[in-house]
């Protein structure tokens, strides 16, 4: 009997699967596709736990649809672009290129020493010429179709990374990548026009309902933030200008009795000029540029502001109302100004109350009286102080003050969003250019396809600061205008590496195609993905782009899916002693040396059955050895029994007729088994207790196998069970148990077999254990058959000794039998 040595068998496996081209993917239409994707990983130099546990899921997904006859794609790529690979290249004074590549070469043999069923064939990285070259492509054709613009903006600004954050980058005030507190600047900024497709990618989570968790659902709604209501033009009193606000409470124009700007209010300049008060209002502008938006916005952040001098006229009554600038308006919400109603908006409340300025109430609830507030009535209710309006109910008054408006031209009823479009600029060097130049006598010229690609020049030095190279590269920013060719100027920017990931998924469908970004043929068989994994974190970001570009892609004629990710999963972290894995709290734990220690099965199965894989899971080194320990008893018992085996297909169809009571029992096991994991794997996702359903098996052939090597029919059920034990852990565990499979001499691979089919035949039983029980206690139990009916089986309680010496001659109140369960005699 040989002792388990998991890293011989792995590698010995490895290049098996390897040496068949066993993962390639082929479309073939007569086939049913099933493509699984976890969200490609960034090469930061080694893998950690948290990509062996996405990546474990989706090779048990995957493995699992390729027994069940599914034609599975499952690729792999790198998200290579970005500034993590500049910083450490410049940390390390190497080129990003060299160091992006390097680190692939050293993860992709980490991720093929796991025994992952990728299909290497299709691998690329995004930091690839033949890859940005289509997304440059993509730029121009949104150019076209009015998706891409430019302005001057304000920014989020990392002053570490030296680049602008787009606003869902930014968490909590600081950078997402390197935590620095973000400021706030003022730049011209290349911009997507995501907001033109915020009704669908707000609609289209409906149609997502079952298949995406509703925690993610619910991000992405509120991050879109769909609100109705109207756009009123509130005249400014000695000028020309309108300052026009969004809001959903038009019921509530009368009440309003001043107006707040945001600090970076466009027209703000224009409204204090002159005016006494432009020196404190320029100060507590300059004030607030320091001041994060994140803690500006907060609920319990004191309400200050600055009178401007200047006065708006409310459009309905023509009351004059003072203009202030206040901290808690934002530019990204509505339009940066906000008609305020005191009365009936917190925030206005107790701005007003700190500045002494009137509070009046115009909505009260109904069979209320009005009176003085103490805070904010927000709620629907009854019309007063509004002239002809009065005794209307709010919704009412909405409508009817809305078509005053428009009528008047001062408003119109309109529908906004939180969403704002996606700032792509980025001030760094190592990204995708984009394919625009300046022309001093044409301005600013998109290039031709035909100019494609805008190649990321690799001969320059990064700047030890992290300022980009490229404004200073003259062989680069030098070129010629494809309009009048004239000299011209590069755009010296490169895109966000959010762009890279937002159509990654469907390259892959064709990934080495020269001709097109995708194969029109390989896109209607492959796409959508049928089953995506990733983290949590990517709900907003990543998430919300890529169905922006797939609808966007669609409307261009590439695609013809509306959404790109059919199925979502979304995994937890990995902890070390209940935080997350970092080295400045040494706690991370290699996969390198889990490897060298324990084998890619043991590392694998113990990531699948520590937690469900929506819950984070915390390391437990036990744990691992405890895995580890049950694939050497798994390894001890096959090659125990391996002399009495024959092999034989799993969950065998066979004669219950004169097998023994033990190998009817084992029988019954294994098939009740593949039902379970079979729903824990395709429903639930409940690894877990998938894994845990095969450790019970094994425990039941190990309590058998004496009794069942007795007799030829009893062999047959244990080789049945044996052969059921391999099928159901090999998406789990491929290693181990494609050794077991050939070691029982098995003359086809395990990893062409069919996932089983159970008999239901397997499952009757015989006989079953009832529990007797009197007034709830456990007084003795009964092995009856299982078709006994109700008296007889109270019969067979009252003659148990025990249940007679409890009940001792006293009166039966009532007796409850419930066949197959129990038996309740109550006194």
């Amino acid at each position: 009997m040989t002792d388990y040595q998991p890293q011989p068998i792995e590698a010995k496996w490895q290049k098996a699967w390897e040496d068949k081209q066993l993962f390639q993917a082929v479309a073939d239409p007569k086939k049913e596709k099933y493509y699984v994707l976890e969200m490609f990983p960034y090469p930061s130099g080694k893998i950690h736990m948290g990509h062996v546990r996405v990546y474990t899921i989706g090779d048990v997904i995957a493995r699992h649809k390729r027994m069940r006859g599914f034609n599975v794609l499952h690729p792999m790529g790198w998200d290579a672009f970005g500034l993590p690979a500049e910083n450490a290249a410049i940390k390390n004074g190497i080129h990003p290129a060299k160091w992006t590549y390097a680190n692939i070469d050293e993860m992709r043999s980490q991720l093929k020493s796991l025994g992952f069923s990728l299909d290497w064939d299709r691998e690329f990285a995004t930091c690839d010429t033949s890859y940005y070259a289509w997304e440059q492509l993509f730029f121009l054709k949104f150019w076209e179709k009015g998706l891409v613009y430019r302005k001057k903006a304000p920014v989020n600004w990392c002053p570490d990374c030296n680049t602008v954050l787009a606003n869902e980058q930014v968490e909590d005030g600081v950078c997402w990548r390197c935590s620095t507190e973000v400021e706030h600047r003022e730049l011209s900024q290349w911009f997507l026009r995501i907001t033109a497709y915020a009704d669908e990618l707000l609609s289209y989570l409906d149609k997502l309902h079952t298949a995406w968790p509703e925690r993610v659902r619910i991000m992405q709604e509120n991050w879109i933030g769909r609100s109705e209501g109207a756009e009123i033009d509130f005249r400014v009193a000695d000028r020309e200008e309108n300052i026009r606000v969004f809001t959903t409470r038009p019921d509530t124009l009368f009440g309003a009795t001043f107006m707040s700007l945001a600090p970076e209010y466009p027209l703000l300049d224009t409204l204090i000029q002159g005016r006494p008060e432009a020196g404190r209002v320029r100060d507590f502008v300059q004030q607030m540029r320091k001041t994060e938006h994140i803690e500006r916005a907060a609920a319990d952040q004191e309400k200050q502001g600055v009178f401007t001098g200047a006065y708006c006229l409310n459009p309905l009554s023509n009351e004059k109302m003072p203009i202030y600038v206040a901290n808690f308006v934002l530019m990204e919400y509505g339009t940066g100004a906000v008609m305020a109603v005191p009365a009936h908006d917190q925030r206005d409340f107790e701005f007003a109350e700190k500045y002494g300025l009137p509070i009046r109430t115009v909505i009260e609830p109904e069979g209320a009286k009005a009176q003085a507030p103490d805070q904010a009535y927000t709620g629907p209710g009854r019309m007063l102080r509004s002239g002809d309006l009065n005794g209307l109910d709010s919704e009412q008054g909405k409508r009817r003050i809305i078509k005053r408006l428009e009528a008047m031209g001062r408003g119109k009823k309109t529908v906004t969003f939180r969403l704002r479009d996606w700032n792509i600029s980025r001030q760094r060097y190592w990204g995708a250019p984009i394919p625009i130049v300046y022309c001093e006598a044409c301005g600013t010229v998109p290039l031709r396809p035909e100019d494609l690609p805008v190649e990321l020049p690799l001969d320059v030095a990064t700047n030890p600061d992290g300022r980009s190279p490229l404004p200073d590269f003259d062989p680069f920013v030098q070129t010629v205008c494809p309009r009048c060719q004239g000299p011209a100027r590069r755009e010296t920017d490169t895109m966000d590496t959010f762009m890279e990931s937002s159509w990654y998924f469907a390259r892959y469908t064709d990934a080495h195609l020269d001709s097109a970004p995708f194969s029109p043929e390989a896109l209607h068989y492959w796409m959508p993905v049928d089953q995506y994994i990733g983290g949590i974190e990517h709900a907003i970001l990543h998430l919300l782009y890529a169905r922006f570009f797939t609808k966007a892609l669609r409307d261009l004629g590439y695609f013809s899916i509306d959404e790109p990710f059919s199925h979502l999963l979304t995994q937890g972290m990995v902890l070390k002693d209940g935080a997350k894995m970092s080295k400045s709290k040494g706690n991370i734990v290699d996969p390198g040396e889990m490897l060298a220690r324990f084998g890619a099965d043991t590392t694998r199965l113990f990531t699948l059955f520590a937690a469900p894989p929506e819950r984070d899971l915390d390391w437990n080194d036990q744990g691992v050895e405890g895995a580890h320990r049950f694939l050497h008893r798994l390894y001890r018992l096959g090659e125990e029994l391996r002399p009495f085996l024959t092999p034989t297909e799993p969950c065998r169809p066979m004669d219950g007729d004169g097998l023994s009571a033990a190998a009817r029992r084992l029988r019954r096991k294994e098939h009740r088994t593949l039902l379970k994991i079979t729903r824990d794997i395709e429903e639930f996702f409940q690894f877990n207790t998938a894994v845990a359903a095969v450790m019970e098996l094994v425990n039941e052939i190990n309590a058998l196998k004496a009794e069942l090597l007795k007799d030829a029919p009893g062999r047959r059920v244990l080789s049945s069970a044996w052969a059921s034990v391999l099928v159901f852990l090999y998406p789990m565990t491929p290693h181990i148990c494609e050794e077991l499979w050939e070691k029982t001499g098995f003359a086809a691979e395990l990893f062409v077999m069919s996932w089983p089919e159970h008999d239901p035949a397997a499952l009757e039983q015989d006989e079953v254990l009832v529990v007797v029980q009197v007034n709830g206690r456990l007084r003795g139990k009964i092995s009856a058959p299982a078709d006994v009916d109700q008296e007889q089986l109270k019969q067979m309680a009252m003659e148990i000794e025990n249940v007679q010496k409890h009940i001792q001659g006293k009166p039966i109140k009532k007796m409850v039998a419930v066949p197959g369960k129990l038996v309740n005699i109550v006194l």
